[in-house]
């Protein structure tokens, strides 16, 4: 495999961050990096009668800078998704009124699909009557709000569209939009924020019998531990903007990084007896991007919580680095997993450790579990050369996503 990176990859040159650890770029990763556990009781309603009682909530979000007009349309998610995106375009320096018609376009990904608008809804009809609720069994919700909302508040006119994928949509939402920026556009806004902490949302996801049903935070959700015993969700996400290599360089834009590789397989139906698709994910990103596994400085794992998909996803990433071959941190142990959101908050932190050349801690995580073989990133955040970084995602149902990250290369306007 050659190991010459391709030119003009995809940059990344604005991100807006709303996450359970912080609201913005810098109090996102110092949190981080602090190893804080954002994980506690559920406070935007009662849990108490719920068998698991913990997640990720974003505290102190504050949806006011959005039009007066947006506030009654959108739920939490969708304006978590605009904050982002209206932080990401700031720290881009770019005025989307300054790029031309059809050349700017809006890829989000989304998992929950407006849970906690649709509990509004039928908190309202339910006081109207149980006639009325029994009508609205036909209610259907758009998983391209957020996106739509993007596109109208900034006025963006190029292509729009949405992946859902479980919670590798969040890396799935950056492939396809690299390929719109390959077709006819030269910047997009991409990413996702997530998230259904409301009844309704609950329930469906209690359905599924693998979130963690412990009350202390700190042993609730523990990737990889040998005390592994479930998920807990969250809330948040990242919207990220990427632009091709030449509208970047044509502004002086700063950049994080490239997106240099990117791949996504299906698992076979369960109960046969072929391989799971996320070692062949990593092995087709890496390809894509031209770079052989001795090149990767850090992997940011999915990290479900969940024993036998940790050793499942310890064994791929064993499979092509080799026992302990490469570091591996899941920085997500600390704010939940933001389902669609989860991967995209991942690839800012992953940007943000080629920025700062550092990788950080998993949480709460303290004994691995028998046959891991990984080099856990734990306790505190690890110093290291860092320019290529592979970050995975996995969604229940069989997703598997891979993109590779590598650090920006000179003469890409990497100072802004």
């Amino acid at each position: 495999m050659s190991t010459g990176k391709r030119t003009g990859a995809p940059q990344f040159t604005g991100m807006g961050i709303v996450a359970p650890t912080g609201l913005d770029i810098e109090s996102y990763w110092s949190s981080t990096l602090a190893g804080r556990n954002a994980l506690a009781p559920i406070k935007a309603f009662d849990a108490t009668r719920y068998p698991t009682v913990l997640a990720g909530e974003v505290p102190d979000f504050d949806p006011s800078g959005l039009p007066n007009r947006l506030l009654p349309q959108t739920d939490r998610m969708t304006r978590m998704a605009l904050v982002a995106a209206g932080e990401a375009l700031a720290d881009a320096r770019l005025d989307p009124a300054a790029v031309p018609d059809f050349e700017m376009s809006v890829v989000t990904a989304s998992h929950s699909g407006g849970f906690e608008f649709g509990q509004r809804e039928l908190e309202h009809l339910w006081s109207r009557g149980p006639a009325h609720v029994s009508a609205y069994q036909s209610f259907a919700w758009f998983y391209a709000v957020n996106t739509g909302q993007i596109s109208i508040r900034h006025g963006l006119r190029g292509q729009n569209g949405v992946v859902v994928t479980e919670g590798a949509g969040g890396l799935d939402a950056l492939g396809q939009a690299r390929r719109v920026l390959r077709r006819d556009s030269r910047i997009v806004l991409t990413g996702a924020t997530d998230g259904s902490l409301c009844p309704w949302g609950w329930v469906a996801q209690i359905a599924n019998r693998k979130m963690s049903v412990r009350h202390d935070p700190a042993r609730a959700y523990l990737p990889f531990d040998a005390d592994a015993n479930g998920y807990l969700p969250g809330e948040g996400g990242a919207i990220l903007l990427l632009e091709t290599a030449a509208a970047a360089q044509a502004r002086g834009a700063r950049s994080y990084g490239e997106l240099s590789g990117y791949a996504a397989t299906f698992d076979p139906p369960a109960g046969s007896d072929r391989p799971g698709g996320l070692r062949r994910a990593i092995d087709l990103a890496l390809a894509d991007a031209h770079v052989g596994p001795t090149a990767v400085d850090v992997v940011f794992a999915d990290g479900a919580g969940i024993p036998n998909l940790d050793a499942t996803e310890a064994a791929a990433i064993r499979a092509v680095f080799g026992p302990y071959g490469v570091p591996v941190t899941v920085p997500k142990s600390g704010t939940g997993r933001l389902y669609s959101g989860a991967a995209p908050l991942d690839t800012a932190a992953a940007l943000l450790s080629i920025r700062d050349q550092v990788i950080p801690p998993t949480v709460n995580v303290t004994d691995l579990a028998d046959g891991i073989e990984l080099d856990l990133v734990t306790a505190a955040p690890r110093p290291a050369r860092i320019r290529t970084v592979l970050v995975l995602a996995r969604g229940f149902g069989g997703f598997n996503s891979a993109v590779v990250l590598t650090a920006a290369q000179s003469g890409k306007g990497t100072d802004g």
